[in-house]
């Protein structure tokens, strides 16, 4: 059995800390990476603090079709082939550095990152295994995430034609919710400071009449 250079064995470790910074679970460091699994715990632990999670991995590929992920999964697969097809990415690479770009687009552009780096890494596996194909849109001619076999032609993708409750989950009800709820606090608060305001001003006036009294009459 040949021994791994000191090199290898570094660049290796750079990876593993690489995808444990992204959130990898301990079956895609398994997967990827050439590491005994005690080295991966324990680099786990140095990087995170704690313990890695334990669980199943996604098995269904119907999670991506929802209208949302779809969007989200199909951003990211874009980018993914562009880094490994055309940059001349490895695999590796081009998952890391597509799941970076992903999370840049998705903070710059003020929106939840729904895809974590397992379920980046899982759909990629379900495309290697023939489950999953990109289909072009007939209105923006984009690629989309579906499934394999549907129909190819004149199919609309989910951003030029979402869904009627598109948007319309429990979360974002909830954040409407609390985002009128603080405007409220807002209105009544400044509907208080002119009443204290008023009040205020009144019990001054008030004062001042017997100063003004006074005065009168000794101008008188």
């Amino acid at each position: 059995m040949l021994k791994k250079s000191l090199t290898e064995d570094a660049q290796e470790v750079f990876r593993a800390i690489a995808l444990i910074e992204l959130g990898a679970r301990m079956q895609v460091l398994e997967s990827e990476l050439t590491l005994s699994r005690d080295r991966m715990i324990r680099l786990y632990r140095e990087v995170k603090g704690v313990s890695p999670p334990k669980g199943m991995l996604p098995f269904s590929a119907d999670w991506y079709m929802t209208w949302l992920a779809n969007i989200h999964a199909s951003l990211f697969y874009n980018t993914y082939t562009f880094l490994k097809n055309e940059a001349g990415c490895s695999h590796l690479d081009a998952l890391t550095k597509g799941y970076r770009l992903y999370l840049e687009h998705c903070n710059h552009s003020g929106a939840e990152a729904v895809l974590d780096l397992t379920r980046a890494w899982t759909l990629v596996r379900f495309f290697d295994a023939g489950m999953l194909q990109m289909t072009p849109c007939c209105r923006c001619t984009g690629k989309f995430v579906a499934h394999k076999h549907d129909l190819q032609n004149n199919v609309v993708c989910g951003a030029c034609q979402p869904p009627s409750r598109a948007g319309k989950t429990k979360k974002a009800a909830a954040a409407r919710q609390a985002s009128q709820e603080a405007a409220l606090e807002v209105v009544m608060s400044k509907k208080e400071v002119p009443e204290h305001a008023e009040h205020t001003a009144l019990g001054n006036v008030a004062a001042l009449q017997p100063q003004r009294a006074s005065l009168v009459a000794q101008a008188a």
